[in-house]
């Protein structure tokens, strides 16, 4: 993928919170037809930068910027361009699957056939018919989660920012993320996501970035961060990585 612009950019963001730091001299891209996954223990800023890009948090200093678009900027023109999930964002419990989807399709300007279409499309491909009239109040979290996501797509953006999609999810639910997640790759789209489950970055990561303390310690594919750490798997490697066993000149060697 060498040569692609990058369409999600991070260029030393920091986010403070009075004196405390959560995330520091954030710089990395995400190119188109790649997934890229964001690692680190609880705290270490993940959630914090992921809501930066979404443009539901103002940097303290640095930026970040999608399709172009700095978030700071033009958080509007930014929100055109990208589809973000996160476990912590409610339903309208009072509206069906499909009457949720219908109103976000419209506050992105969709309407007439190609509103209908997009839905139709959307509840297929999450496999949401079965409950598509059922109220979203009275959903089980995996299929809450595929709405979730329906709504976050609906206007097809190019970037897709994805804050521990699983989570709480079962298997089946669990493999339709995936499913979706590689599709969306081969369609050109870019994908960041975190998660603390090392089997999905393995299936699904192009490259990986491990967060520490609110700054990147390391990045590279999962074999190549296996191989600087001389440990077997990724998940050892990650734990040396978190503790600060490993050097970060040699954690991040190219």
């Amino acid at each position: 993928m060498g040569g692609f612009t990058s369409l999600i950019q991070f260029t030393r963001l920091t986010k403070r919170y009075g004196s405390v730091v959560a995330v520091r001299d954030l710089t990395f891209e995400v190119r188109p037809g790649e997934v890229y996954a964001l690692l680190g223990p609880n705290g270490a800023g993940k959630t914090t930068a992921l809501r930066c890009l979404a443009t539901l948090l103002a940097p303290s200093s640095g930026g970040a910027s999608v399709g172009g678009v700095d978030v700071a900027a033009d958080p509007i023109g930014a929100r055109r361009q990208i589809a973000f999930l996160s476990a912590s964002m409610g339903l309208y419990e009072r509206l069906s699957a499909r009457e949720l989807v219908v109103y976000f399709g419209r506050l992105h300007g969709l309407e007439g056939t190609r509103l209908r279409e997009r839905v139709e499309e959307l509840v297929d491909m999450f496999g949401i018919g079965t409950f598509a009239n059922r109220l979203c109040g009275r959903l089980s979290t995996g299929q809450r989660q595929r709405v979730s996501l329906a709504r976050a797509l609906v206007h097809d953006p190019p970037a897709l920012i994805l804050d521990e999609p699983t989570l709480g999810l079962d298997v089946l639910s669990g493999q339709t993320i995936y499913d979706f997640i590689r599709r969306e790759r081969a369609r050109g789209k870019a994908v960041l996501f975190s998660t603390h489950q090392m089997d999905e970055v393995d299936l699904l990561a192009d490259r990986v970035g491990v967060l520490r303390d609110g700054g990147l310690v390391a990045e590279g594919s999962p074999a190549e961060l296996v191989a600087r750490s001389g440990e077997q798997n990724l998940a050892r490697a990650f734990l040396r990585l978190v503790t600060g066993e490993l050097g970060d000149a040699v954690a991040a060697a190219p």
